[in-house]
C-alpha cells in the first residue's frame, strides 16, 4: 500500500498533509479501522496525538506497528495535551525524532525503524477490557472509561421505565443503553456514537438483539430518516479538551428533530451548562427531575 496514514485533524499551516492520505481515526466515521491493518504496509503518517497517556501510546503503537520501515513519521500536539511528551514516547518505541515547537503544539519528526520496542506493552495497556465491577466494558481514552460518570448516575436515579423506539445519544460504552433496555417495552435501542471505540465497547457490553448502533458525528448529520419514542442522554460539553457549550446546544436540537411528536427527551447536564433556552424553543414543555452532584436532570416533550 503506497499511501500514507492520517490520524485526526491536522491544524491548517503546521505540517504538510498528504493529499491522498487515509484517515484513521476513530473519531471520524467511515475512517479506516487502525487495529486492522497490515503491519509494516503504509508509507507515511501524519498524526495529531490523543491527549490521553495511555491512549496516545496505544494509537501512536497502532500506527507505527502499520508503517514499512524507513517511513516518514510526523507526530504533533498542543504543548499542554500531551505535545511535551511525544518526544519520549516514541524515543521508547525506537523512533529518533526531532521535537520543534510551533504555534502552541510540539512537532516531533523521524522515520520508523527497522525494529520497534515497547508495542506490545503499549498496545496491551490501552486495550478494550472488560470492567467486572460494573458489568460492562471500558478502554483508555473513552469518556469516564472505567467508571460511571456523576452525570449519568443522576439520569439512571431518576430514569423511569421507557418504551418503544428508543435513541442513546452519544452512547459511549453503553451504560445507558444497558439500562434502557432492562423494560421489556422498549423495542430497539440505537446508539448513536462518535467514537468507533466505545462502540465496540458497547457492543462487548450489550448482548440484546434489540441493540444496535450507528457510528456517526450526530451533530453534523442528525438521524436521516430515524424517528423515536425517547432519547436519552449526557451530551458531551468539550471539545479538544476545550468547553464548547454549542456541542450539547447541538445536540438537544437533533434530538428535536428525530423525536416524534409526543416523546421524550431525558437529558442530563453540569449545573451551569444554560440548555434551558434551547429546551424551550425546541420542545413543548420540559421539567427538571433532579439536582445531583452538580449536575441536573430534564425531561423534556416534544
Amino acid at each position: 500500500m503506497s499511501r500514507s496514514l492520517i490520524y485526526g485533524d491536522i491544524p491548517a499551516g503546521l505540517v504538510e498533509v498528504p493529499h491522498d492520505g487515509v484517515q484513521v481515526s476513530p473519531l471520524h466515521p467511515g475512517a479506516v479501522t487502525l487495529d486492522a491493518l497490515q503491519e509494516g504496509s503504509y508509507v507515511g503518517l501524519v498524526m495529531r496525538a490523543p491527549s490521553n497517556t495511555i491512549e496516545r501510546r496505544q494509537e501512536i503503537a497502532l500506527a507505527l506497528r502499520a508503517l514499512a520501515p524507513g517511513a516518514p513519521v510526523t507526530i504533533l500536539a498542543p504543548k499542554d495535551k500531551g505535545g511535551t511528551r511525544l518526544a519520549k514516547d516514541l524515543m521508547g518505541f525506537g523512533v529518533m525524532v526531532s521535537d520543534q515547537p510551533k504555534r502552541h503544539h510540539r512537532i516531533c519528526q523521524g522515520t520508523r525503524p527497522e525494529t520497534l520496542s515497547g508495542i506490545e506493552a503499549a498496545l496491551a495497556e490501552g486495550s478494550l477490557r472488560l470492567l467486572p465491577d460494573l458489568g460492562f466494558w471500558g478502554q483508555p481514552g473513552l469518556f469516564s472509561w472505567d467508571r460511571v460518570d456523576a452525570g449519568t448516575k443522576a439520569l439512571m436515579d431518576v430514569l423511569p421505565a421507557l418504551a418503544g423506539k428508543v435513541a442513546d445519544f452519544g452512547c459511549g460504552a453503553g451504560v445507558l443503553s444497558q439500562l434502557v433496555l432492562q423494560s421489556l417495552k422498549v423495542t430497539a435501542v440505537t446508539g448513536f456514537e462518535l467514537d468507533r471505540r466505545a462502540i465496540a465497547a458497547a457492543h462487548k457490553s450489550i448482548q440484546d438483539p434489540r441493540f444496535s448502533s450507528v457510528w456517526v458525528d450526530l451533530i453534523a448529520t442528525g438521524t436521516p430518516g430515524q424517528t423515536f419514542d425517547a432519547i436519552v442522554m449526557n451530551p458531551p460539553f468539550h471539545r479538544a479538551g476545550i468547553e464548547d457549550q454549542a456541542l450539547g446546544t447541538a445536540m438537544i436540537g437533533r434530538a428535536a428533530e428525530a423525536l416524534r411528536p409526543g416523546g421524550s427527551l431525558w437529558l442530563t447536564a453540569n449545573r451551569h451548562l444554560p440548555y434551558e433556552a434551547i429546551l424551550k424553543a425546541r420542545f413543548a414543555s420540559f421539567t427538571l427531575k433532579a439536582e445531583a452532584q452538580g449536575f441536573k436532570v430534564y425531561q423534556a416533550i416534544r
